[in-house]
């Protein structure tokens, strides 16, 4: 998946030229700077394009509003954190499903250290929690597409108990992890220790029986 794939979808003109990606890209790195610094609510298109050396006009050229722009890089991250996944397993030293889950996590706890902008907006739930997809909410979303990597990379049973067991996973990791780096800007490694312990016991009981009941 391309990152001009990743932003298409609230995009009001999708780039073409190389110019115009690069002008996105920017617009979209200045606005994770700033929902750091100010928070969502802070965010103003004007406070965008001068963070981001672009006239106003260019801003609305590509998004109607600043949610339009929070939306593309949320699925712009979303895209990323599946990237690192995708690398992790292909370095092949991951040889059970729960090593995926770990490694889940792990990514996960990554972006909110590394990637700007990714403590504050997560995947999209501080602006609309059904940013990624009209129809699901966010972590549904990201729930998906963990099953459809533990399948693909596992042979994990892709059943509708295995679904709900992420959906579970995901939320509760979720509250976990934020709740980690409310308590540290690093985030609270004895919190993140224990949200990967709970994760990975729950979701061996799930998965397991998954399997079993499959098979």
């Amino acid at each position: 998946m391309s990152t001009s794939t990743a932003t298409s979808g609230p995009l009001r003109r999708v780039p073409v030229q190389g110019r115009s990606v690069a002008r996105v890209q920017r617009m979209l790195d200045a606005c994770a700077e700033i929902v750091d610094e100010v928070g969502y609510e802070g965010l103003t298109t004007t406070l965008l394009a001068e963070r981001a050396g672009v006239a106003i006009g260019s801003v609305y050229q590509f998004f109607p509003d600043k949610r339009a722009i929070v939306q593309a890089l949320t699925l712009r991250n979303m895209e990323a954190y599946l990237e690192r996944l995708s690398d992790r397993f292909s370095r092949g030293d991951l040889t059970h499903w729960w090593d995926g889950v770990d490694a889940a996590i792990d990514e996960y706890i990554t972006m909110h250290r590394r990637v700007p902008g990714f403590r504050t907006l997560h995947f999209g739930d501080v602006v609309d929690v059904h940013l990624l997809d009209e129809d699901r909410d966010n972590n549904g979303v990201i729930a998906e597409q963990l099953a459809r990597v533990l399948v693909e990379q596992f042979g994990t049973t892709d059943a509708p108990r295995l679904r709900f067991a992420l959906e579970i996973a995901v939320e509760a990791a979720d509250a976990l992890i934020k709740l980690a780096f409310r308590r540290d800007p690093e985030g609270d490694e004895k919190v993140l220790v224990e949200a990967t312990a709970l994760i990975r016991e729950y979701l061996h009981r799930h998965v397991d029986a998954a399997s079993s009941s499959a098979g």
